[in-house]
C-alpha cells in the first residue's frame, strides 16, 4: 500500500485530498499546524491503522523532518507528498508588515521547499516517487491586492519547474495544481453577491469545490500521469486560460 504526506491537511482543501486518497487505498499522513480537530471525521481511519495525524510547522526544517521520520516509522516509506499548507494574507503592497511578509514566505515557499527537499531525499534513493505542489491562479497571472500571496505562489511555480527537471532523473515527477476560487472557508471573505459575480466570470460559469481540487491532486500523484512533470494544472474553470 503506498504512503502519502498531505501538509495542511485540516484545511478545506486539504480535507478533500485525505478523503481521495484514502478512497484510493492509500496510507495518508496528515499534517497539521493548529487546528488538528478539524481531523476528527477521520478518526476511525487513524484508529484502523491507515492514518497518522501530525502537528508541526513545515517552515521550519526539524518539524519537517519529524514529519517524514514518524511517516517511515507507521508506513515504512513515503511515495508521494503533497503540499498544501499555506495562507493568504490580503491588501495594498505599503500595507503589508514585515512580520506579515515574512509569514507568508515562511508558510508558503520555505514549508514548501523543505518538504520537496525532505522528500527528494527519500526518493532518490527508491528511483520513485511524486510530489505534487499547490499554487494558485494568482502566481500564473497575480492580483492587485494580493501581491505577497501571488509572489509565494509563482516561487512554488517555479519550484514545481525547476525540480522537475532535476529530479526526472531519479524517476521522480514534480507537478503542481493551480486553483481558482474554490468553495472554502479561506474565501468566506468574500460577499455571495462578489462569488456569484466571479462565477459568471468564469467560462464554466460558477466557482470549484475541494473534491475537483482533489481530483486533479491525485491524477498527477497516480501512474495514471506517468509521462506528466514540471507541469502546473490550472483547476479554474477557466478564469485564468
Amino acid at each position: 500500500m503506498k504512503t502519502v504526506i498531505i501538509t495542511g491537511a485540516s484545511g478545506d482543501i486539504g480535507k478533500a485530498i485525505c478523503r481521495k486518497f484514502l478512497e484510493m487505498s492509500w496510507n495518508v499522513v496528515a499534517c497539521w499546524f493548529s487546528n488538528e480537530d478539524a481531523l476528527s471525521e477521520f478518526e476511525e481511519y487513524r484508529q484502523n491503522s491507515r492514518m497518522l495525524f501530525v502537528g508541526g510547522d513545515v517552515s521550519k526544517r526539524c518539524d519537517a523532518k519529524r514529519i517524514f521520520d514518524l511517516a517511515f516509522q507507521k508506513f515504512g516509506n513515503v511515495d508521494c507528498v503533497v503540499n498544501n499548507a499555506g495562507i493568504s494574507i490580503s491588501g495594498l503592497v505599503q500595507d503589508i508588515t514585515e512580520e506579515n511578509l515574512n509569514k507568508i514566505i515562511d508558510t508558503n515557499i520555505k514549508g514548501t521547499f523543505n518538504m520537496c527537499a525532505l522528500g527528494a531525499e527519500n526518493m532518490v534513493k527508491n528511483h520513485s516517487g511524486t510530489i505534487v505542489n499547490i499554487s494558485s491562479m494568482w502566481g500564473d497571472v497575480g492580483a492587485s491586492c494580493e501581491v505577497a500571496y501571488s509572489m509565494t505562489k509563482s516561487a512554488i511555480n517555479g519550484l514545481t519547474k525547476a525540480l522537475a527537471k532535476e529530479l526526472g532523473p531519479s524517476g521522480i515527477r514534480v507537478n503542481c495544481v493551480s486553483p481558482g476560487l474554490i468553495d472554502t472557508k479561506m474565501n468566506s471573505c468574500y460577499s455571495e453577491e462578489e462569488l456569484c459575480a466571479i462565477g459568471e466570470e468564469t467560462p464554466l460559469m460558477r466557482i470549484g469545490n475541494t473534491k475537483e481540487v482533489a481530483d486533479a491532486v491525485y491524477f498527477l500523484a497516480d501512474e495514471t500521469s506517468s509521462f506528466i512533470t514540471g507541469q502546473i494544472l490550472g483547476v479554474n474553470g477557466g478564469y485564468v486560460i
